[in-house]
């Protein structure tokens, strides 16, 4: 995820596990909202939060076109990023006004979960169910 302040000094950090978790969570998303239509979120990977402005770029967004807004946002990482990613999750979720209601960090290398959700003040650990979509998104890991 990037935030305004980084554009300057952006670099691109996408290793092919990285990149496989965002295709396996949009892919399994993606079938749920584009084909099925069992969820109201359209998953859009690497995409502005806003597009009015600059704005941070999560590694997968899930966002409301009836609302224009973004409830929940997933951020994918390796385990040397996972506390800065978490510091920016709930950042971006109690410091904007962005709607987000939940941010999901998933560590590739240790197969792990964190959830933030707004107002809750801590992350909590090994947990992938999205209370907004009501679904683990660690299924999606596991199925492709």
């Amino acid at each position: 995820m990037i935030l305004p302040e980084q554009l300057i000094d952006m670099g691109i950090n996408a290793p092919k596990e990285h990149q496989r978790a965002i295709s396996k969570l949009t892919t399994g998303l993606g079938l749920l909202f584009y084909q099925q239509h069992s969820i109201p979120l359209e998953p859009l990977p690497e995409t502005m939060i806003d597009e009015g402005q600059t704005s941070p770029v999560p590694d997968i967004l899930l966002y409301d076109n009836q609302e224009h807004k973004t409830p929940i946002i997933i951020e994918v990482c390796h385990t040397s990023g996972v506390n800065n990613d978490m510091k920016k999750i709930i950042r971006l979720i109690e410091d904007f006004d962005y709607g987000i209601e939940e941010g999901f960090l998933y560590d590739y290398a240790a197969k792990q979960w964190r959830k933030y959700t707004k107002g809750q003040g801590q992350m909590e650990t090994d947990n992938s169910y999205s209370d907004v979509l009501q679904l683990d998104f660690n299924d999606f890991l596991l199925t492709f």
